[in-house]
């Protein structure tokens, strides 16, 4: 298994859930988070001046799915989460030792 996190633009979030959906993956963390990358931030006018925003506003999703849905997890939120722009995000994927459902105690893909 592996769990995949996602940072992408908040402005993408209904179109990578509803991408994942298609997938079969419906289960997800999702975490309002501020980062930056390679853009490092963006000027902005506020009350006639000019500022400087360092972090930006992402969203994190977080999916944990069988060895063999990973690569389509993966395009499925490229596919939802590219406008072609700096910003739109990362995609890490992790390996997971052992899931196991608090409810019923079931371990493996079972438990996800």
């Amino acid at each position: 298994m592996k769990k995949i996190e996602a940072v992408v633009r908040p402005e993408r979030l209904e179109y990578v859930k509803v991408a994942l959906e298609e997938k079969g993956i419906a289960g997800m963390t999702v975490t309002e988070v501020r980062g930056r990358g390679r853009q490092k931030g963006m000027k902005i006018q506020f009350r006639g001046r000019e500022m400087e925003v360092d972090l930006l506003p992402k969203v994190k999703i977080e999916v944990v799915v069988s060895d063999e849905a990973v690569d389509a997890a993966i395009e499925a939120i490229v596919s939802a989460a590219r406008t072609g722009k700096v910003g739109d995000g990362k995609i890490f994927v992790i390996p997971v030792e052992r899931v196991v459902r608090v409810r019923t105690g079931e371990e493996g893909d079972s438990a996800v």
